[in-house]
């Protein structure tokens, strides 16, 4: 078998661009989703947003790409690949412009929207100018290197976060030494490394997104594009960087029997709701739905709050994320490498039993202790007095304290700001690390070793957890209200990880399976004659779906508890399995115009 720098013959440099540039999108993509993930842990604390505008600031970036898939199918057909991917790039770079300088919800919300657009063009149109350019023999491998660079931007998200994490927890320790003294001080240096940590991570994320501009604007655009438009003899020049002159003669013909894509529309007598049309059409929106379903970029996007919600404390968390979404790069290599051999059906199969199974087993877990919570709204609201809120957990009966680390979560609204707060209650072990270093205090500060230091701080931290205050200010006074309060047990670091273990192996069974195959599904299905428009379709229902699962994820684990939102995904899933078992073709190793063939019934 010929590589394909021998291959392509005359040009054995283009081949590897195309596949460069495919990578850069996919890496484009991937730090323009995953970015979100590690900032939400500050945005909220310098941004003043309720539950449901952080949600909504998370949701309206497949808002944005449900809008972008509206038109990007029109526009790629209008003005052709190439443009389109370049317009996709420059609209990222201004997104990151407008959320690094906003100061309020709504120019927030707008650059994510932004934001938002550029994914969805760039996730319609580099697949489908991938599928169009690239040679059947390794069009699979191909366009997997998309998913894998897809992953790999969004493990480089999360390399962002952590690093602008730890970063911020050194300027809040420096912080606390510095203004001890000074509450006000204190207060004015916490906002400030809270708003300089979110916005840096995204300044960072700009990066991808230039360098994607400038490689988009020296590809060629799609053959098959060109053709469609009565320019033969451009496209054939063109195929004829990545093909052998053999090869270019026979795709050549292939196009040229399959009259009705030269002209860009079919004869009266080819009506759209043929079988060719409907079934590869509904099959590509089903997979490209149930993709979402399984909750990936909702479980992505709120990793680190997942993660906290099991236990881990905020760096561990955002490790976690950036362990989970370096497994899922790994991974796709893995299913890059097989999906050519072992063929999209079987790789569907597997992975999406794994995710059921993962799913159901992560669910499990976090009932275990969810199940235990209470709600004690009225106990709390009968706390509220003179418009504010003390809770002192020693002093109040709650229901159901036993020797388990116990937490207290408040959902409160105070005039358009609503936010949540906790209180914990500690353990006997807890409280003997208290009394440990509470003789500290009678030793000079200048003496303390750094192990002195951190039994403190954690001694400190301990008591002041076991209390809650909420209050207005006094100049400007508005009505406290209770939303919501549940009182139960709290995760151990242990539960934490084994949660983190379980997504590990959820994104390993989606990156060999969906992951892989799913780009590949959408551009494959779709017959030439509606390639752009029935993926444009096809996307609005996949960000449809995406938008929705992530919209409602804090309402629902807020209310529910996260073994909810698990349980409906994996729900989900079983949906995927059916149709990748029974309904789905095999396409690996044949042309875009042999699977067409396949579907008008031409071919067994």
């Amino acid at each position: 078998m010929r590589s394909p720098s021998e291959q392509a013959g005359a040009r054995p440099g283009y081949l590897p661009f195309l596949l460069l540039i495919s990578g850069l999108g996919g890496l484009l993509a991937g730090v323009d989703f995953g970015i979100i993930g590690s900032a939400l842990e500050f945005l909220n604390k310098t941004i003043k947003v309720s539950e449901a505008q952080l949600s909504f600031i998370v949701a309206i970036y497949t808002g944005g790409g449900v809008l972008a898939s509206f038109f990007a199918g029109f526009f790629a057909d209008w003005l052709g690949r190439k443009k389109l991917m370049v317009a996709g790039g420059a609209a990222f770079v201004l997104s990151i412009f407008l959320i690094y300088t906003s100061q309020g919800f709504l120019p927030l919300l707008l650059g994510r929207v932004l934001m938002g657009l550029s994914g969805g063009i760039i996730c319609v149109v580099v697949p489908l100018y991938m599928a169009e350019c690239l040679p059947a023999g390794i069009r699979g491998r191909g366009t997997a290197i998309f998913q894998f660079m897809l992953t790999l931007g969004m493990v480089a998200a999360g390399a962002i976060g952590v690093f602008f994490t730890n970063r911020n927890a050194a300027s809040l320790a420096l912080a606390q030494q510095l203004h001890t003294a000074d509450p006000a001080a204190l207060q004015a240096a916490t906002f400030k490394a809270n708003s300089e940590a979110w916005r840096n991570m995204f300044l960072v994320a700009a990066v991808p997104g230039l360098i994607f501009s400038l490689g988009a604007l020296l590809v060629k655009e799609s053959p098959r594009w060109l053709f469609r438009r009565g320019r033969a003899d451009e496209a054939e020049r063109i195929l004829r960087l990545s093909r052998s002159a053999e090869q270019t003669a026979l795709e050549m013909a292939e196009m040229g029997q399959h009259t009705d894509s030269q002209a860009g529309k079919g004869s009266a007598k080819d009506s759209l709701f043929q079988r060719k049309y409907v079934i590869p059409f509904l099959l590509a929106c089903v997979v490209l739905a149930a993709t979402q379903a399984t909750g990936i970029n909702s479980i992505i996007a709120y990793a680190v709050i997942i993660l906290r919600g099991a236990g881990l404390d905020a760096v561990s968390a955002t490790l976690g994320f950036t362990i989970i979404t370096a497994l899922n790069c790994a991974m796709t290599l893995v299913g890059a490498a097989l999906v050519d051999r072992v063929g999209r059906r079987f790789l569907l199969k597997l992975g999406t039993l794994g995710i059921i199974a993962t799913l159901c087993g992560a669910a499990f877990v976090y009932r275990g202790f969810e199940a235990q919570r209470k709600d004690v709204d009225a106990e709390i609201r009968a706390l509220v007095q003179d418009n504010q809120l003390e809770v002192d957990l020693h002093r109040v009966a709650l229901p159901g304290v036993d020797d388990r680390p116990m937490a207290l979560t408040v959902l409160y609204t105070l005039g358009a700001e609503q936010k949540v707060v906790r209180a914990f209650m500690p353990t006997a072990e807890d409280l003997r690390v208290v009394a440990a270093a509470e003789p500290l205090r009678a030793i000079p500060e200048a003496q303390w070793s750094a192990d002195q230091r951190r039994a403190l701080a954690q001694a400190d931290g301990i008591l002041a957890a076991q209390k809650l205050k909420v209050q207005s200010d006094p100049r400007n006074p508005v009505r406290l209200e209770i939303a919501r309060a549940k009182w139960g047990p709290t995760p151990t670091p242990t539960t934490g990880w084994l949660v983190t273990a379980l997504l590990c192996l959820f994104v390993a069974f989606f990156a060999v399976g969906p992951g892989v195959c799913v780009w590949l599904a959408l551009t494959e299905l779709m017959p030439t004659r509606i390639r752009s428009t029935g993926m444009g379709v096809a996307m609005v229902l996949n960000n449809g779906v995406q938008f929705v699962s992530a919209l409602v994820f804090l309402p629902v684990v807020g209310r529910y508890g996260f073994h909810a939102m698990f349980f409906a995904w994996a729900g989900c899933t079983v949906i995927y399995f059916l149709t990748a078992a029974f309904f789905m073709p095999e396409t690996k190793g044949r042309t875009l115009e042999e699977i067409e063939d396949h579907f008008a019934g031409k071919h067994a």
